[in-house]
């Protein structure tokens, strides 16, 4: 099969692992361009990665050659770009979250729906071997009838980091420690426990940081299949302890903690799945964290365009986690319980 040709949009941050998997790829895939508007964030790009840079996005959109387009730019941005870019039929691999409302986020679906392309969603977590392991030990009644799913998410960001102009905005970002860290392991709860129909909960911006939105949410859930369980997310938990779900059933129990899994069954079948790469990425340097999760997220994607079907994160799945989150500040907003809205 052909190489495929494609193009990278936005080289801050999030690039890096974009373009190590890119180069991982290199047997599938030529990079033609890599964008950025700033003269500086090309150069820096460039002294790094064997990829040619442009400052022009039409370069891109133009170029009937490249059929798939990542976008790793601010949130806030992410609506123009990708309807640009699916009107002139590209697929498009986009960096979370779809975008900073979640009217937004139903538009950047539709833009793919309506081109008939393929958006795929770079929620990474789903690609934990562990996480695959505990999918398949719910999916065989492994421990019995779900009671009680829980999600903490105790992360550190220190003061800096929100300095940084537009970070932790609603104008450029659209939340807080909700749609910009915690939506990963939201993703993945989702994608095990399944779906959430009410939320009460709390959230607040702590003393630990100068912000415009939320640093702190404690929330309880039910869940469509009536389990309970609570959601806690917080980015002034220093020094940035990992993302832990845990499962309570009537045969046992699962922890899924960073890339680890413990499962301890009543009838003493226990599992305990040892990461062999530390999580990272949970305290002050957020981008401290290997790419093989990206890698796998590249992998599907392009598996996804080869074989003519969705990534396993696309936009309209990921709705659901933007829907929860929007319920989680509404009911900590209003100090009431709130129904979560379901995917159309």
């Amino acid at each position: 099969m052909a190489k495929r040709r494609i193009a990278i949009i936005g080289l801050g941050m999030a690039v890096t692992p974009h373009a190590k998997s890119l180069l991982d790829l290199k047997e599938r895939v030529d990079v033609v361009w890599a964008m950025s508007p700033s003269e500086g964030r090309r150069a820096a790009f460039a002294a790094r990665f064997p990829f040619p840079t442009t400052g022009d996005l039409e370069k891109i959109v133009g170029d009937p050659s490249i059929s798939a387009v990542a976008v790793l730019t601010p949130p806030n941005s992410h609506l123009e770009i990708v309807e640009k870019l699916t009107r002139a039929g590209k697929h498009v691999l986009l960096e979370k979250p779809l975008e900073i409302t979640t009217a937004r986020c139903e538009a950047v679906a539709a833009a793919g729906i309506k081109a008939g392309v393929k958006i795929g969603v770079v929620l990474q977590h789903r690609f934990k071997p562990a996480a695959k392991r505990l999918s398949e030990i719910l999916a065989a009644n492994g421990l019995g009838k779900i009671v009680s799913c829980s999600t903490h998410i105790p992360l550190w960001r220190p003061q800096s980091y929100y300095d940084e102009p537009g970070r932790g905005t609603k104008a450029r970002d659209g939340g807080g420690v909700l749609i910009s860290q915690a939506i990963h392991t939201l993703d993945l709860m989702l994608s095990l426990a399944g779906p959430i129909d009410e939320v009460c909960g709390y959230v607040a911006t702590g003393a630990v940081h100068r912000m415009e939105t939320e640093d702190l949410v404690s929330a309880a859930v039910r869940y469509k299949n009536g389990a309970i369980g609570t959601v806690e997310a917080t980015t002034a938990a220093y020094p940035g302890i990992g993302e832990r779900i845990s499962f309570i059933g009537t045969k046992g129990t699962a922890v899924l903690s960073g890339y680890g899994l413990i499962v301890q069954r009543i009838d003493g079948t226990n599992e305990d799945l040892v990461p062999m790469i530390p999580p990272g990425g949970t305290g002050a340097d957020p981008m401290d964290f290997p790419h093989d999760l990206h890698l796998a997220v590249w992998r599907d994607f392009l598996d996804a365009l080869d074989q003519g079907r969705e990534p396993r994160v696309s936009a309209t799945e990921a709705l659901k986690v933007h829907r929860l989150i929007e319920a989680l500040l509404k009911a900590g907003e209003s100090n009431t319980k709130v129904e979560v809205a379901s995917s159309k």
